[in-house]
């Protein structure tokens, strides 16, 4: 995540952005109250505000981000350096930090966002009754939305500008680990966006980490509409524990790739090693590779071998181990499992009906792909693997916002409601009934 300046990360640490100080030990519900208060305020206000207005906003949002990189990635090394560097806390570390790379492609996403089309007001049909009334459906946002996310600080930026474009006034309540890099991100945006005719308290972000007032915040069911979570297997439950707000779950992404007899095999290469290795943190990223015993022979050995040479420890059935000296033993619990860094599962299946099974068995329904040059073979796969978002012939690193043309995301949803797969600008709307009469009444 990322972070500014050290006189705006004392200011943040204590107040809530874009206001002034509040005291330290104001009770916990008080807090939360004036935070939901302005953020509902914010929010009937917000949806209505023109297209116009909020594109400039963005792009205003996405130049301040910019001028302040410097204190950003200083606030972010305030994290990092707070942060323990044990082996098994670098995934998280790798979601942590900020570079220059990263805060101009948080900026570049809002400028994207602003090229969007503003989804508000559309109308998708509208149909006439037999007594002459006319009646429509329009798009309206969903008022506020309330997200919980742990480590990657452009879901500040993301999240903002997605519910800004939305018409929705958002409230931010991000990790502790990440506290000085998203409390100056949202400062940033939220004073920039102000300046810009937004309403205060549209991005309003809990910069007080208190673990307790999480389950205060999921009670506050009259001023927030919709709950996102997005973090790990503890953080899902909390909010689903505690929660008396409609919950849209972003969970654990435990992500397979098949690799069919048929496949391609410098195709197949190509594509496991990127869905691997570009980006191991990523919940997109693949954990388990299925291979079919048919390709394994002749393929699978030499592609560990160039997985191993890019360090990753690959952990394989009995019968990959015995293909390849360079894989370890696998035991149960690694199939099945969000590795987030550079381990990987490996398991040699009969044919697609047995890695269709295990998918079923160990995936976590967020992206599952399969190499094959079988048309027959493919289509049943889309058809029946059950996940967010099914590909073939690609990695499983393509299923996001960003690369399926929606902009910035606001994170990839698991749950099997109205939004699933990346959430972009339509998932953060809902829809009103209109009706043009004439005089009629119902007989």
């Amino acid at each position: 995540m990322s972070d500014h300046d050290s006189s705006i990360d004392t200011a943040s640490d204590t107040a809530l952005v874009g206001e002034q100080a509040e005291s330290p030990v104001q009770p916990i519900p008080e807090y939360v109250d004036e935070l939901v208060t302005r953020a509902r305020r914010a929010a009937n206000r917000l949806a209505t505000l023109s297209t116009s207005v909020k594109n400039q906003a963005l792009l205003v949002m996405a130049d301040a981000l910019e001028a302040q990189s410097e204190a950003l990635l200083a606030a972010n090394t305030r994290d990092l350096e707070a942060f323990e560097a044990t082996p098994e806390k670098q995934a998280m570390a790798d979601r942590l930090r900020l570079t220059p790379e990263r805060v101009a492609d948080m900026a570049a996403g809002l400028r994207e966002v602003a090229k969007l089309p503003d989804p508000l007001g559309e109308m998708p049909k509208m149909w006439t009754r037999p007594n002459g009334m006319q009646v429509g459906k329009v798009r309206v946002p969903i008022g506020v939305i309330g997200i919980i996310y742990e480590s990657r600080p452009n879901v500040t930026a993301d999240s903002a500008a997605l519910c800004l474009k939305s018409g929705n006034a958002c409230v931010l309540r991000g990790g502790s680990e990440a506290i000085h890099s998203n409390t100056a991100i949202a400062a940033v945006l939220s004073e920039a966006a102000e300046k810009a005719g937004v309403p205060a308290g549209a991005i309003s972000f809990v910069s007080r980490p208190d673990r307790e007032l999480v389950p205060v915040l999921l009670k506050k069911d009259q001023f927030i509409d919709l709950i996102i979570p997005r973090g790990g297997e503890s953080l899902m439950r909390v909010v689903t524990e505690h929660s008396t707000i409609p919950v849209i779950k972003h969970d654990a992404g435990v992500c397979h790739i098949y690799v069919d007899d048929d496949a391609d095999p410098a195709m197949a290469g190509e594509i496991c090693f990127n869905a691997k290795v570009q980006r191991p943190s990523t919940c997109n990223a693949m954990e388990t590779l299925l291979v079919h015993q048919g390709i394994a022979r002749t393929w699978l050995a030499g592609f560990i071998d160039k997985l191993t040479a890019a360090k990753v420890e690959v952990r394989g059935c009995q019968k990959t181990c015995a293909l390849s000296s360079a894989a370890k033993p696998a035991s149960e619990s690694d199939y099945g499992k969000e590795f987030l860094d550079l381990t990987l599962a490996v398991k040699v299946v009969k044919n697609v009906d047995e890695a269709m099974e295990h998918i079923a068995q160990h995936g976590s329904r967020h992206t599952e792909a399969i190499i094959t040059t079988d048309y027959q073979k493919a289509m049943r796969f889309l058809r029946e693997v059950d996940a967010s978002a099914v590909l073939v012939n690609a990695s499983t690193r393509l299923n996001d916002g960003y690369q399926f043309g929606l902009g910035a995301e606001i994170g990839i949803s698991t749950s099997r409601i109205h939004a699933r797969g990346p959430m972009g600008l339509e998932e953060l709307t809902c829809s009103k009934f209109i009706v043009l009469g004439s005089g009629q009444i119902r007989e």
